[in-house]
């Protein structure tokens, strides 16, 4: 099996709880709004730890949200791997830029989804504070905007 030509790795800490991230990274509307273009059919939903997603539409492939418990957050991984569902140009300078495009277009999108689930569950975060979703007493734990 080769390699697919649409290969997206990205991570970012989320300064918040990670059961918080089950209602913003496994809501369909969040999907519909950060891959219109895509339709997504869920192969693992693995709650507060992720999702894991067939994809059809311009590319196809898998894609897949994956949550590490990471001190009191966690980092998101976000992986992409498909491949155009148009045809190629048969020139292989033309193919090699229509692959960069398209693999620099998903890279993009993929950094927004991770800063924008970040931006949600950090929300009312004090900066050197606790985490969102965790109180500066143990065993209490707050909500993904702050409120206990």
């Amino acid at each position: 099996m080769g390699v697919t030509s649409i290969q997206v790795a990205d991570e970012v800490f989320v300064a918040a709880a990670p059961p918080s991230a089950a209602a913003v990274i496994g809501d369909p509307a969040n999907w519909r709004k950060w891959w219109p273009d895509l339709r997504l059919a869920v192969t693992e939903d693995r709650g507060e730890q992720g999702v894991r997603w067939r994809v059809e539409g311009p590319v196809s492939g898998t894609m897949e949200i994956w949550n590490e418990a990471v001190l009191d957050g966690f980092v998101l991984h976000y992986f992409l791997h498909a491949e155009p569902t148009a045809p190629l140009p048969e020139d292989p300078r033309a193919r090699a830029d229509v692959l960069a495009e398209a693999n620099k277009q998903r890279r993009v999108t993929g950094k927004e989804v991770s800063f924008e689930v970040k931006r949600l569950l950090e929300d009312g975060r004090v900066v050197g504070g606790p985490a969102a979703g965790h109180d500066a007493a143990p065993g209490r734990h707050t909500t993904a905007t702050g409120a206990r």
